[in-house]
């Protein structure tokens, strides 16, 4: 199964970093994905910051104030680069439970007291837990599975038997379906995809804010049937598409251009 969409995206990649990666350069690369990523991440979950608006504040720092724009948002925003810029500083660190704590930590460090003033930074939840119209299991018993989830994840990552992407997409889904910590499960999660794609040399997959409605429909196929099948095909399909929009970019900004 994926054969076909494994065979398509591994030769994107390859076409991708020649074209886009090598050319522009690591940090270069690596800061426009910090804000591209960080800007749909937070989207997401409802932040209202612009592509525009998150550069600015990259540049700038928490002195820029966009207008229209709260200090939460802002803050949220912030925190999300501190985690993005740990994670790239610590592609070696075991893939365990003290990876997830540590990046769920900074995702929500000047966040958290806002929306759960009783909850802590980078620990797991102590309530039962629901999002929009969706209520998970019991918290004790789902935290009780994340270190098993990270052990399992973390072997599957030494055998490389099976695809990045797809490990990346499973991982996802099943972190998602656990939903261990009162806030910022959906960044922390999707940093955590990404850490497994870097780990192979992969480009990171972002998730566009446009497409949030056939994320979480395919997020939600996980809890209610069973199958991760939507979440692997949904992510193929955003990370080739990612990829060949900025080689067709490339292209449309070298064709001739006539002064005057």
């Amino acid at each position: 199964m994926f054969n076909d969409e494994i065979k398509r995206y591994d030769r994107t990649v390859a076409e991708y970093k020649s074209q886009i990666v090598g050319p522009m350069g690591k940090e270069q690369f690596r800061e426009r994905n910090e804000v591209l990523f960080s800007c749909h991440s937070c989207g997401i979950e409802g932040n209202s910051f612009t592509v525009d608006d998150t550069r600015d504040l990259f540049e700038q720092g928490l002195g820029y104030y966009p207008i229209g724009k709260t200090l939460l948002e802002c803050q949220e925003m912030a925190d999300h680069f501190a985690a993005y810029e740990w994670m790239h500083r610590n592609l070696d660190h075991p893939f365990d439970v003290s990876l997830v704590k540590e990046i769920n930590r900074l995702v929500t460090l000047h966040t958290l007291s806002y929306k759960a003033p009783d909850a802590i930074p980078g620990e797991f939840t102590t309530v039962d837990m629901a999002a929009g119209d969706t209520v998970f299991g019991d918290h004790e018993r789902l935290v009780s599975r994340v270190p098993e989830l990270m052990a399992s994840t973390a072997r599957a990552i030494k055998q490389c038997r099976t695809h990045p992407m797809i490990l990346a997409s499973r991982f996802h889904g099943f972190y998602e379906y656990l939903h261990p910590f009162r806030d910022g499960n959906g960044r922390t999660g999707r940093l955590l995809s990404n850490f497994i794609l870097l780990h192979f040399g992969l480009p990171e997959l972002i998730i566009r804010k446009e497409d949030r409605q056939e994320y979480i429909a395919a997020l939600r196929q996980v809890r209610t049937e069973s199958t991760d099948e939507f979440l692997i095909s949904f992510f193929f399909e955003k990370g080739i598409e990612q990829m060949e929009g900025d080689m067709a970019q490339k292209r449309r900004a070298n064709r001739p251009m006539l002064f005057f």
